[in-house]
């Protein structure tokens, strides 16, 4: 059997098609490479743009850094100064408090005779400490079957009379001299807000203030006074 030898005409046409088959890989191949080159500029851009804003977020983290590091600063210089008030008011408040007392002791007899209540001594600053129970006493007006504890302050409050109504629920156990004598409670200041002064009134403690020019006591003529 004979084997067909190819025709020129087919060999051109096989050539002609693998031609046009390489000229279209060559044209896809093109297409590919400008389209890498493409992507690679993108990528280039994002990365500067990338590097751009990570530069930026590290100098405003220094900003920021910065910024708290001063307002730290301007806190802890804020808080030592309020600091310095507070002891400053806590000094004043403690000079006043030691005015009204020295204001209040030498009328103390006088005040509470007025009242029927015949005293005859002042004890000032009285401080007592039994195990883990202490007491303070600003000024104790006494006689043989009485005595009055009473509380000085500068600006009075109604905290001020529940620690002196604290203060007296104690007096007869840390200071046992006194046991068996009647315990009365008095409070004063150089500032006696209304409310405070009613406030006492009730808790039946006497209410000593400033009238005029010379001390006296407010409570009314139907204050009952509280024992202890």
């Amino acid at each position: 059997m004979s084997v067909q030898q190819p025709t020129f005409d087919s060999v051109w046409k096989l050539f002609q098609e693998t031609s046009e088959q390489f000229r279209e890989t060559r044209e896809q191949f093109k297409q590919t490479r400008e389209q890498f080159q493409e992507d690679r500029e993108q990528f280039k851009e994002t990365d500067r743009k990338l590097e751009k804003l990570i530069q930026e977020n590290a100098r405003r983290s220094e900003e920021t850094n910065q910024q708290f590091k001063e307002t730290n600063l301007q806190f802890k210089e804020t808080d030592r100064k309020i600091k310095q008030v507070n002891e400053s008011i806590g000094r004043l408040g403690n000079k006043l408090g030691d005015f009204v007392e020295e204001m209040v002791r030498p009328a103390a007899v006088r005040l509470f005779r007025e009242r029927g209540i015949d005293v005859h001594e002042v004890h000032q600053n009285i401080n007592s400490q039994r195990g883990n129970e202490g007491i303070e006493i600003d000024l104790l007006v006494v006689n043989d079957t009485d005595i009055i504890a009473i509380e000085c302050k500068s600006n009075l409050s109604i905290d001020d009379i529940n620690d002196h109504l604290q203060r007296l629920e104690k007096l007869k156990r840390l200071l046992p001299s006194y046991a068996n004598k009647c315990v009365l409670g008095a409070v004063t200041g150089m500032v006696i807000p209304e409310n405070v002064a009613q406030y006492a009134y009730r808790q039946g403690l006497f209410v000593i203030a400033q009238t005029g020019d010379h001390l006296s006591i407010r409570n009314d003529s139907n204050f009952q006074a509280k024992t202890w």
